[in-house]
């Protein structure tokens, strides 16, 4: 639980987001969301490994396109802040303030999910012809950028076309947020398989400072981002994963989607606590301890 005692100007799922007038502080929490309700108990560390492993990839990712990130050092605190620095601790970023554009920019490696479900209904993916004969875990022959709507907290995104996109954004700022999508989860996926992960797929969100167009938000988490390990990969199965699909997995056996979701057990805590921080130990090489 957030222990800071100042409001946040404004709050996601899982992130608690403070105006500081030309940055922000953005703190991830311990909260968990699956199919669009805040769950309980919180996950230990959630929160830690979600701040870690997108300044990891920032700084990895920052010759392919610049990002918002300004320091999570915790020598940067703002003074405000620092009664909580314990907490704030490896969960916080202070940032850019960047004008976010209006859409989730997906890219998908692998079909599985909702790309799925839509690979199966006619053959397509948010619009894009694929061939026949694929399955579930099938590897795509190129990655797709399968952009989406941005839902307000409590509602559904929506995949759409890419011409829905740029009727969105603008042909122009489409195609950049194609390309630079595209440029980044390829490089990112090349270091991922390095370390036997594979990137299923992921999402990104960019927004605009002073006119040019930056990676913004969490990247390549296991909130934004669906990890495979590479040695247990067997195409035409569901795999087992190092990211929240673990939770919606127990949510499906056990929830029928009426009223409010059900607590989750210790040993979903537990497990889903181990996975984040086995993503990040092995994305990064790095102990998290």
């Amino acid at each position: 639980m957030n222990p800071i005692t100042i409001q946040p100007t404004s709050q996601g799922k899982v992130r608690d987001i403070y105006d500081l007038g030309e940055t922000m502080l953005v703190v991830a929490t311990d909260r968990i969301s699956a199919f669009d309700c805040i769950l309980e108990p919180e996950i230990p560390h959630k929160g830690e490994v979600l701040t870690q492993l997108s300044v990891f990839w920032f700084k990895l990712l920052e010759d392919v396109v610049e990002n918002h990130l300004i320091s999570a050092d915790i020598s940067d605190l703002p003074a405000d802040f620092k009664p909580w620095a314990d907490y704030l601790d490896r969960r916080f970023m202070l940032v850019r303030k960047a004008d976010m554009l209006p859409v989730e920019c997906i890219v998908r490696g692998y079909l599985t999910g909702s790309g799925l479900a839509s690979y199966r209904q006619n053959g397509t993916v948010c619009g894009i012809d694929l061939p026949a004969g694929l399955t579930e875990a099938s590897k795509l022959p190129e990655a797709l950028f399968t952009p989406s709507t941005k839902a307000e907290l409590g509602e559904h995104d929506e995949n759409i076309s890419f011409d829905a996109c740029a009727d969105l954004v603008g042909q122009e700022d489409a195609e950049q947020l194609r390309d630079l999508a595209l440029a980044v989860y390829t490089e990112a996926a090349d270091h991922a398989a390095s370390r036997g992960i594979i990137i299923a797929d992921t999402k990104f969100e960019f927004g605009r400072v002073g006119g040019k167009v930056i990676l913004a938000d969490e990247v390549l988490t296991p909130d934004s981002s669906r990890f495979w390990a590479a040695d247990t990969y067997r195409v035409g199965e569901a795999q087992p994963s190092f990211d929240k699909q673990y939770v919606r997995n127990w949510l499906n056996a056990n929830w029928d989607r009426a009223g409010n979701p059900p607590v989750l057990p210790q040993d979903v805590v537990d497990s889903t606590s181990a996975k984040y921080i086995q993503a990040y130990e092995m994305i990064t090489g790095e102990s998290f301890a």
